[in-house]
């Protein structure tokens, strides 16, 4: 790998970022080419385009949104069985199973079936203070993330706690503890079964799952910190909340860069690929930011258009962005009655709105397949963290939105089947 790079360092010298653009073109059909009928491994693009470094040069990360056609409304599948706002889901990296989270009282987890939208198992809390002797939380659960091997769940609570569970079984298997207020955010590193946790108590944290220990704590948020996303490197994105920064921390350097651009409380964030990352506000804007610039590289503001909150005119918050990593297509929530999906264009330079899928509701939680075949959105008549305002019409539920996608000039090894 690295002599490989060195050497297209080398040439990269000598040609135009035309030649270059070019040259990376056909390395990638050439590959996919070698790979024949076979429909690659998911790992299969990312390989090509971290061979290629800059990850803008490469079609894999442009065709994608150019695949994608508007979703049918009638096509959307509506999972109930929450009786509050659903905070939080994730899904397993096969693409079969949805896990997912409530304000539930008795605080319910449940894990579903992509295929069946069957209910397959679901775990009861209790009350404050029971944690020990109930296998559930028993406090509003935040966030969730899913170790990339599928093994281990965690899960992040009010009550400062994160408990981690077997996904086959559902059954606990450790509490950590150490946070000082409310878990807001989780995500295991790709690859490996380090856990970072963000919380209300401005701190990162980060955890060996396998050994059920702690490693270490990172400090520099200024306010609460409102989500936290990973990728392979050792390092994690947070975003600060009402800090107006979003920052990433470097974990074996001991060193963190700070980001800002939006004027509100910053309370999403996702990893788009190794080099970007996109951001939403209660302002209303979504940030695309380069990992190696101080400000965003684009900036859409009210994204989802304004609202008429008691005769002021407000924009509606961004709750929820989602990434198909290493492609150009994002989805942001917010409860203006749509989820909103996106491309990146001109090199991560520009974002382009695409279309609106109708969803009434607070939409708390986005996450795109693995595959690109469809967008999960986790529902709620209120919003995650808060109970400002209340959509009565809404149904708290989990939708599942299919993405269809046109047959691609290159055949069914084109990148967006990866």
């Amino acid at each position: 790998g690295r002599r490989r790079r060195e050497a297209a360092a080398e040439e990269e010298v000598e040609e135009t970022p035309q030649e270059k653009k070019l040259r990376l073109a056909k390395q990638y059909l050439e590959e996919l080419r070698r790979l024949g009928e076979s429909r690659p491994a998911p790992g299969a693009v990312l390989r090509f385009s971290r061979a290629w470094g800059r990850s803008q040069g490469s079609p894999a990360h442009i065709l994608l949104s150019l695949q994608v056609q508007p979703p049918d409304p009638a096509s959307i599948r509506v999972l109930r069985g929450h009786q509050l706002p659903v905070t939080c889901l994730v899904i397993s990296p096969d693409d079969k199973f949805i896990f997912s989270a409530s304000k539930d009282g008795s605080l319910i987890k449940c894990k579903w079936e992509v295929a069946s939208g069957k209910r397959l198992c679901v775990v009861p809390g209790g009350k404050k203070g029971t944690e020990e002797r109930h296998m559930g939380h028993a406090s509003h659960i935040l966030c969730m993330a899913i170790s990339s091997d599928g093994k281990y769940l965690a899960t992040g609570d009010r009550n400062k706690l994160i408990m981690i569970w077997d996904t086959a079984t559902c059954k606990r298997l450790h509490i950590f503890t150490g946070h000082r207020d409310a878990v807001s955010g989780l995500s295991f590193r790709k690859g490996t079964h380090q856990l970072y946790s963000a919380s209300h108590d401005r701190c990162v944290k980060v955890w060996n799952v396998a050994e059920n220990a702690y490693v270490e704590t990172l400090f520099g948020h200024q306010d609460v910190i409102t989500g936290l996303d990973s990728l392979s490197r050792e390092c994690c994105v947070t975003a600060g909340g009402r800090d107006g920064t979003v920052r990433l921390w470097k974990i074996p350097e001991e060193t963190q860069l700070v980001f800002s651009g939006h004027q509100g409380s910053i309370d999403c964030i996702q990893l788009i690929n190794e080099e970007h990352m996109v951001s939403g506000a209660d302002d209303g804007s979504l940030a695309l930011w380069g990992l190696t610039k101080k400000k965003p590289l684009a900036l859409a503001r009210q994204a989802h258009g304004m609202q008429d909150a008691q005769g002021l005119e407000q924009p509606y918050w961004i709750s929820a962005v989602a990434a198909l990593r290493n492609s150009d297509l994002l989805a942001t929530g917010s409860h203006s009655t749509s989820v909103k999906l996106w491309k990146c264009g001109e090199g991560f330079r520009k974002l382009e709105h695409l279309w609106d899928i109708p969803l009434v509701g607070f939409v708390n939680s986005l996450k795109f397949s693995a595959s690109g075949d469809f967008l999960v959105a986790g529902i709620g008549q209120e919003h995650r963290l808060g109970r400002w305002w209340r959509v009565k019409e809404a149904k708290n539920s989990i939708c599942i939105i299919p993405l269809k996608q046109r047959a691609a000039a290159l055949g069914p090894e084109s990148p967006g089947s990866s």
